[in-house]
């Protein structure tokens, strides 16, 4: 029998103090805990005396002084942005012109398809659109420091330019929110892509990385069975959004009110983007039919 995930909600963020969790690493959280962010944004320092910071933050002027703070007296080299969320990319601009190290990242922020006509992006607001990386880091591309090397492993589907980075030689990988301990990435289209999502877990499943350390909450400790339940779970999602068409319901807001009847209120928006994504993907494999182009608003039978 396929496994399925189990989540960890155990995590203490200890807001504006770096801690250590891998020899040459250090976490620092920023206080922006929410529905989305858990208990807020993993930065991490790569390093000794010099050395890299993945995911500065959002602009949150705490943070900044605690980052200053826990880089006195050493040299930052590069930036490293996973992807452009807001929560993750704009205060590497500050940290460039303090530091004067360069940006590395996948490329600026784009969907992962155009807008349809008439389409409204629901999570528009929650993009970094100036960002533009000082360094376009290609899929394996590997940046060295002093005493560290990160390589960069393209995983698209949290939004089109997201990137994992992988501290070689350590088995370490930063998988910033394309998989995390707490609970499961969102993906919503536009930004987002389903296809692209499992592809990218199916890219990550035959590497041998011991920890994954995410952009929200505790590591992934045993990142290929996690890998394995993840993939599980987002395949029965796929299967209660085939039953619930078999089943009569037409419109996402019905298949949501009986596929998330156990999820907080607050987050059933994300969880019609979700099986937006999910509709998005049958459609185009020709297991559920529509008029139109997939939306939130459209009308779903079975093929």
């Amino acid at each position: 029998m396929a496994e399925d995930v189990t989540f960890d909600m155990e995590f203490t963020p200890s807001y504006g103090v770096p801690v250590k969790v891998a020899e040459g690493v250090q976490r620092l959280t920023v206080n922006n805990p929410s529905p989305f962010t858990f208990h807020g944004t993993n930065s991490y320092i790569v390093g000794g005396s010099s050395v890299a910071v993945i995911d500065p933050g959002p602009e949150n002027e705490a943070h900044f002084e605690a980052l200053m703070a826990a880089l006195k007296g050493r040299e930052v080299t590069h930036i490293f942005i996973s992807h452009t969320h807001r929560d993750h990319s704009p205060l590497a601009r500050r940290l460039s012109q303090e530091t004067g190290a360069p940006t590395v990242a996948e490329g600026p922020h784009r969907a992962s398809r155009p807008l349809h006509a008439g389409e409204v992006n629901p999570f528009a607001e929650s993009a970094d659109t100036g960002f533009v990386p000082d360094i376009i880091a290609a899929d394996g591309q590997v940046i060295e420091g002093d005493g560290w090397a990160l390589s960069a492993v393209h995983t698209p589907g949290h939004t089109a330019n997201h990137s994992a980075f992988a501290l070689e030689g350590t088995g370490v990988l930063f998988s910033a929110d394309h998989v995390m301990a707490w609970a499961t990435t969102i993906v919503a289209p536009p930004d987002g892509s389903m296809a692209d999502f499992m592809a990218s877990i199916e890219k990550l499943l035959p590497r041998e990385d011991r920890i994954f350390f995410p952009g929200h909450g505790g590591p992934v400790k045993e990142p290929g069975s996690f890998l394995r339940g993840l993939r599980t779970h987002r395949r029965m999602r796929e299967r209660a959004v085939l039953e619930r068409i078999k089943a009569g319901d037409r419109l996402i807001p019905d298949m949501v009110k009986v596929i998330y009847a156990s999820t907080d209120p607050r987050l059933h928006g994300a969880a019609a983007l979700s099986v937006l994504a999910h509709l998005e993907d049958l459609v185009e494999k020709g297991r559920v039919l529509t008029e139109g182009p997939p939306s939130l608003t459209g009308a779903y039978w079975p093929a």
